[in-house]
């Protein structure tokens, strides 16, 4: 039986918008979180003038950096932000997807959604492994002739 849960993918995009890498944090995809991290520190480390960076933090001294960013630099780390938020909705997609097929399990009798740790169906009382309850009967009846 698996232990995940189903992700909020806006959750993890909304994330991703605040800073490259929370959503996937989110998503405990970890290696990919930090290759966003990685991807936007060193963006801004490369793409950013000295100029821009200010020396203490403030809102008058944040305005007047931004002002002083390059419109490709601004454009390079807008791109890395919106590839963030993208990659951490379909990788939140995905794992809901696979969360889905590992919980359920399809009943060969009446085609109904069962729980995988169901015997039978709860719908029309059919068992579900069959061909697994024939082979422990099997390896039963081994043991006792030996």
């Amino acid at each position: 039986m698996s232990t995940r849960n189903r992700t909020r993918p806006l959750l993890a995009v909304v994330l991703a918008f605040l800073y490259p890498g929370l959503g996937h944090v989110y998503l405990r995809e970890w290696l990919r979180a930090l290759v966003w991290f990685f991807l936007n520190v060193t963006s801004f480390t490369l793409l950013m003038p000295a100029d821009a960076v200010p020396e203490t933090f403030g809102w008058s001294e944040l305005v007047a950096a931004a002002e002083n960013v390059t419109p490709e630099a601004a454009l390079a780390l807008a791109a890395i932000t919106v590839f963030s938020m993208i990659d951490a909705y379909w990788m939140a997609k995905r794992q809901n997807t696979e969360t889905e097929v590992e919980e359920g399990t399809t009943c060969p009798n009446c085609g109904r959604d069962v729980d995988s740790d169901l015997e039978f169906c709860h719908w029309c009382t059919e068992r579900l492994n069959p061909e697994s309850d024939e082979a422990e009967e099997t390896a039963d009846d081994s043991g006792a002739n030996a």
